[in-house]
């Protein structure tokens, strides 16, 4: 779906723990940046964008049409209305892991000013959609490099945008280019990119993620070792919890 990698497993009764790990190759350089990026006519637009021009399921951009354009109507077409479309989410939405909740919409984010990183992501997506520009949602590990260490680490959801012929990454929570983004999906928004979708009760006990910066002085053989063992690093759940969706 949507050019992601899926897999399908049946899991016996009693506890099941499901891990991975690997070593990425990045290129070391931040999030490319294009002021002069210009925005597109709707008529210009290739067709496989047009699906990231309208309202999806935690992404109402036909509710917040006038909003958008009232608040960015006067900005310059192109780079410089997304990036005030990004700084203005990022100034108005407190983040906080108490503040998410899986049915949590654009428009209740709009509302309600708190929300986790896919709560940035949806707004930012809805709001660039309603003033005609195809946005999407995508999802993965970001890395602390060359950033302040904020915790835990944790999957993280940011957006992408059509602008000039390509598509650029915007991530309204940090609002700053970043070095270390590894993509894992991409969609019109977290429902299409669930991390789990359970059949079934089930108890989610812990989940960890780490992603650590590799000494690049370590062997092959050191290396392996390293993919073999776990690190230590904290949970991110620290209470049981249950559903069918785990975004």
């Amino acid at each position: 779906m949507f050019g992601n990698r899926c897999a399908r497993i049946q899991a016996p009764d009693g506890a099941t723990t499901l891990w991975s790990d690997c070593i990425v190759e990045d290129t070391g350089e931040p999030d490319q940046f294009n002021w002069d990026a210009r925005q597109h006519e709707i008529v210009d637009l290739p067709v496989e964008t047009l699906a990231y021009l309208t309202a999806s399921r935690y992404c109402e951009s036909d509710e917040l049409t006038e909003k958008a354009w009232d608040l960015f109507g006067a900005t310059p077409s192109g780079w410089a209305r997304v990036q005030a479309i990004s700084n203005w989410v990022h100034n108005n939405v407190i983040f906080d892991y108490r503040f998410g909740r899986p049915t949590k919409t654009a428009v209740d984010v709009f509302r309600e000013g708190t929300g986790v990183c896919r709560d940035f992501a949806h707004l930012f997506i809805a709001l660039c959609r309603a003033m005609n520009i195809p946005a999407r949602y995508a999802s993965g590990y970001l890395s602390d490099i060359g950033a302040k260490a904020e915790g835990a680490d944790d999957f993280c959801a940011w957006s992408e945008v059509f602008l000039e012929g390509r598509w650029y990454t915007f991530d309204a929570r940090h609002n700053t280019p970043r070095i270390g983004r590894i993509l894992m999906v991409r969609g019109r928004d977290a429902a299409n990119v669930a991390m789990i979708t359970a059949f079934g009760d089930y108890l989610l006990t812990h989940l960890k993620v780490w992603t650590n910066e590799i000494d690049e002085s370590l062997s092959e053989s050191e290396l392996v070792e390293a993919l073999e063992n776990r690190p230590l690093t904290e949970a991110l759940v620290l209470e049981q919890s249950s559903g069918r969706l785990i975004l």
